[in-house]
């Protein structure tokens, strides 16, 4: 196939159909936690590598939060050297498999890629979860070259996406680290967050695996802030510099009357349940989980799209409520596309207002004005405006999916370490250092919420720096906004704001 393409003119690549990823169908997967894409075979990876055009600039590249070379690996996927591609991969993701499963290229790589302007996108992350997949499956050698260790010891808080990747980039350079989680096992969000049909549990696993046969130590169980502090870390353990990637785990809710009703949960607590502590398996597993048979969700991201996926799996008639349209929902096409596969009721344009409750405290209603949406403002985004028109549905479930602020515990216990008033730590944008010297910090905790990937691209742009400055050479001016209303980091990459 490699040598066939080599006649194509990138005119009659771009012409190519996409090759869509196989899924398992959807009125059987629902009852089951099996993973629903099927993957490529090697075969329809190279037919899809094809389709790139080897752009001379490629634009897909910046529009990667960790700087993948894009073009190079799927060039050798195209030639059929998937080792090679895996390799290329590594030079700069660390968790390949992960992000070409839950990374929303639809809204970064694949959005500005150049043959997606007059058909679809190259499938940049369906390849990348392919090569991943063929690594771990023909267990090829991962570990890179270590260089001689450098005697300096760095303390990782939180074992999620962004401190898997900053332990990975510290230990590349010759330092030894000790990553601190407050759970029993190793993942972060990707454990507890990301269902087990859109993330398998071993794919986390043999990355977590891969850390500790790079010599990585993890300590579980253990809550920073609690059991020991930041200054602990420095002054009494030994430790020479510190990074927080403890994420966004406190839920956001509406603040509505019957929020407290039974029956009602965030989706951290709803979704930690399930995959950290097995509730679903209950009996056998002594996490009990009140779900009743009609589910409302609240909220139309990502985590939204699990906990309606998971619900339907838990055997309930499951129902989005959002306050804006189709259009304007921050999940991934992809995650709406395989809820409404599955059943999945939509009620858009709808503003949970009040929850009704029996004579048992236990959720029976909600109650929703019915909105409508403004004029696009400079941003695209198009503001939901009341109605004043009102409805009512029977509901004994109900779970909020509104995003998450940043966990007080360590901030609190930290006094020197600056945070806006949402609770975010806040950083010098240029090197992620903290307030605090020799601590740095990175993903959710410095954004107040975002992806796995734009947190594995501020993990490895920290780790360089801390590098730095465990080897003397840090010499920077340190611009740590002091305004309380100053927002968490954002992302200045290629990003499809707005867009789907």
């Amino acid at each position: 196939m490699a040598d066939v393409s080599k006649g194509l003119s990138s005119k009659e690549r771009m012409k190519k159909p996409r090759n869509h990823m196989p899924l398992h169908e959807a009125g059987l997967r629902i009852h089951t936690w099996e993973e629903v894409p099927v993957g490529y075979s090697m075969e329809q990876a190279m037919d899809e590598a094809i389709r790139c055009i080897q752009c001379k600039k490629p634009e897909c590249v910046p529009a990667c939060p960790v700087g993948i070379n894009i073009p190079a690996f799927i060039k050798l996927v195209e030639e059929g050297d998937v080792a090679g591609a895996a390799k290329k991969i590594r030079e700069t993701n660390f968790l390949p498999a992960a992000c070409g499963r839950v990374c929303p290229q639809d809204k970064q790589c694949e959005a500005v890629c150049v043959v997606g302007k007059k058909n679809d996108p190259v499938g940049i992350g369906n390849l990348e979860r392919f090569v991943a997949d063929y690594e771990r499956e023909h267990k090829l050698d991962r570990i890179p070259a270590m260089p001689p260790p450098t005697g300096k010891r760095v303390a990782i808080i939180g074992s999620g996406p962004s401190g898997m990747t900053c332990a990975y980039e510290l230990r590349t350079r010759g330092h030894e680290v000790t990553v601190f989680e407050a759970f029993h096992r190793g993942g972060g969000v990707m454990v507890y967050g990301i269902p087990r049909f859109r993330l398998p549990l071993e794919v986390i696993d043999e990355d977590l695996k891969l850390l500790e046969d790079m010599g990585v130590e993890f300590v579980y169980n253990m809550v920073i802030g609690k059991i020991l502090t930041i200054d602990d870390l420095l002054e009494t353990e030994g430790f020479d510099a510190v990074f927080i990637g403890t994420g966004a785990g406190l839920p956001k809710m509406l603040g509505i009357p019957g929020e407290n009703l039974n029956g009602i949960y965030s989706a951290n607590e709803y979704l930690t349940r399930i995959y950290l502590m097995h509730a679903n398996e209950f009996p056998h597993s002594p996490t009990p989980l009140y779900q009743g048979k009609k589910m409302a969700v609240i909220g139309a991201g990502n985590t939204a799209m699990d906990v309606l996926r998971t619900g339907k799996r838990l055997g309930a008639d499951v129902t989005c409520y959002y306050r804006r349209s189709h259009e304007e929902a921050p999940a991934r096409t992809e995650e709406l596309e395989h809820a409404e596969q599955e059943f999945v009721d939509f009620k858009w344009l709808s503003n949970p207002v009040e929850f009704i409750g029996d004579e048992r405290h236990f959720v029976k209603g909600i109650r929703c004005e019915v909105m409508k949406l403004s004029e696009p403002d400079e941003s695209g985004r198009r503001k939901p405006l009341p109605t004043g028109e009102y409805f009512i549905d029977e509901v004994d479930t109900v779970v909020f999916s509104l995003g998450c602020d940043v966990n007080p515990v360590i901030p609190s216990h930290t006094p020197e370490l600056r945070t806006n008033k949402w609770g975010v730590v806040m950083v010098d944008h240029a090197t992620y250092h903290t307030s605090k010297k020799g601590v740095f910090a990175g993903g959710d905790v410095i954004t107040g919420g975002s992806t796995v990937i734009l947190a594995m691209g501020q993990a490895k742009h920290a780790a360089k720096h801390i590098h730095e400055y465990l080897m003397g050479q840090f010499n920077y001016e340190l611009n740590i906004p002091t305004d309380p209303n100053a927002p968490g980091v954002q992302w200045e990459g290629r990003f499809a704001k707005g867009k789907r």
